[in-house]
């Protein structure tokens, strides 16, 4: 399933903030502190425990601490130093000399110097990567950031009290940034749950982790926000911490004051890399059903519905003739998709999905992901004004974006829209739409994002072939007392509604 407002690898935070991921390279062998006494084959810590804030957090966190790793993943690289860059490197080169010259000698000489500071062939360099973890089950399995361990050719995890094994990849989720990694071990491990209760804004969190390389560190806060949009990934609903996080936190877990996991640590607004109080966690339940799917098959199965969708703004749903903004409208039904299957339509807007209902397209989209291929779905829609329920066989979720391929026609003449800042004209090709070909600066097609070699698809719900169409569409907008025209537009493989002001009178 595709969401068009995320096109273009949209990040929020501009200008001073940047997004960062938590994962820390370094080099450096850093020594695990603490006992090295056996822990216990349980939960930590036990059901139904809750700490008093007031009294300090020391005994949460040696409870939690057990089953909190540090992940150190090697990574194969090439290193060429500034010396090791020349374009003439002897070894290249057969020896030239007759044996009895001296120059035969020489070149022999340089030749057989390996170590030579400038002739030296490219040396290989280990790079290790840190980052943080947490054990979910008492033979070994481990979550972490699919960033973390991604491109990892040796991934070893060390404990607080010091053992360390080697740790494989079972499965991994890029679009959550999720991964699942075992240990084998004869150890009865010691070993964290998910929370069952979403967190709210104002609990406290605790952070657990390895930033920096430097293991074991834990610092606390609240919880900021919840279903934070980062632009990370499609089914971006991140809890927002101010919890001191940094680099190497990523993967680590974010506890409440039951030793519950909340969250998994994975990003931070930084202008410099470090803590500046704004992280990012993967909510506990997102993480339960991908580490799921992952331990079942080492992959996550999500449920396609094929459509590209954007959320009902007030301008939208005021077009639509909806009294609120909710709902995902439909800008794209793919070619032997799911959707088109069930008849679907471009323009149809989705309210509710079996019975729940739709907040907006990141809520839609994250509903039908959850959705198993082959189950059928109830899709309660408005199209052209009227409620109605359309049944859909979900499908598989295909592993590479399906393109709708761009289609043109021919219009009749250039006509200019002045009242919304617009002058389009016929498409070249075969094909729905006009193209446009002017926005002035300050008008509200502008104030809109529209811009020249935009397509206008559809007005008001019908399909426009020629220019004429547009300005029918607006005035038939206007006749039924809208205040809003709502148009399809196509931005390069792009689908989305634009709705623009319509002038009464």
């Amino acid at each position: 399933m595709t969401d068009t407002t995320r096109t273009g690898g949209r990040r929020k935070g501009q200008l001073a903030l940047a997004l960062a991921g938590l994962l820390g390279a370094t080099a450096l062998g850093v020594p695990m502190l603490g006992s090295s006494m056996p822990v216990l084959a349980q939960p930590v810590p036990e059901a139904g425990t809750t700490v008093d804030p007031s009294t300090g957090f020391a005994d949460l966190v040696e409870q939690v601490t057990p089953a909190v790793v540090s992940v150190h993943v090697k990574r194969g690289g090439t290193e060429l130093s500034s010396d090791e860059r020349s374009p003439f490197n002897f070894d290249q080169f057969d020896n030239p000399f007759p044996e009895d010259s001296p120059f035969h000698d020489f070149f022999e000489q340089f030749r057989n110097q390996p170590n030579s500071p400038r002739f030296r062939a490219p040396r290989q360099r280990q790079q290790v990567a840190q980052g943080s973890g947490f054990v979910i089950s008492e033979d070994g399995y481990i979550v972490t950031n699919n960033h973390v361990v991604d491109h990892g050719q040796e991934i070893q995890v060390s404990f607080i009290d010091g053992r360390e094994y080697t740790a494989e990849i079972i499965g991994t989720d890029p679009k959550t940034d999720l991964a699942l990694l075992k240990i084998d071990t004869d150890d009865k491990l010691a070993y964290v749950r998910f929370a069952e209760e979403p967190a709210r804004v104002g609990d406290w969190v605790i952070a657990v982790g390895n930033p920096f390389g430097l293991g074991g560190s834990v610092t606390t806060g609240i919880v900021s926000a919840r279903g934070r949009d980062i632009g990370a990934g499609p089914y971006d609903d991140f809890i927002q911490l101010d919890a001191p996080i940094n680099r190497g936190n990523s993967g680590g877990p974010a506890f409440n004051l039951r030793g519950e996991v909340i969250g998994v640590n994975t990003a931070i607004f930084s202008p410099s890399g470090g803590n500046v109080g704004i992280g990012f966690a993967i909510p506990a339940a997102t993480v339960k059903e991908v580490v799921e799917d992952l331990m079942d098959d080492g992959a996550v199965t999500r449920g396609w519905l094929g459509v590209q969708i954007q959320s009902v703004t007030e301008d939208i749903a005021e077009g639509l003739g909806l009294e609120a903004e909710q709902g995902a409208i439909v800008a794209e039904v793919m070619d032997d998709s799911p959707a088109a299957a069930a008849g679907l339509q471009v323009g149809d807007t989705v309210l509710r999905l079996d019975g729940e209902d739709v907040k907006d397209s990141r809520d839609l989209a994250r509903k039908v992901a959850r959705l198993r291929p082959g189950q059928n779905a109830e899709f309660e829609i408005l199209r052209d004004g009227e409620r109605q329920t359309v049944t859909v066989e979900i499908g598989l979720m295909p592993g590479d974006t399906q393109q709708v391929a761009k289609r043109q026609r021919p219009g009749d003449q250039r006509t200019s829209l002045d009242a919304l800042g617009l002058t389009v004209a016929p498409a070249d090709g075969e094909g729905q739409g006009v193209v446009i070909t002017r926005v002035k600066p300050d008008s509200p097609a502008a104030e809109k994002g529209l811009q020249p070699g935009d397509q206008i698809v559809e007005v008001a719900g019908k399909a426009v072939t020629v220019p004429g169409d547009v300005e029918s569409g607006v005035e038939a907008a206007r006749e039924n007392g809208r205040k809003s025209v709502l148009m399809l537009v196509r931005s390069g493989d792009n689908r989305r509604f634009v709705a623009l002001p319509v002038e009464q009178g």
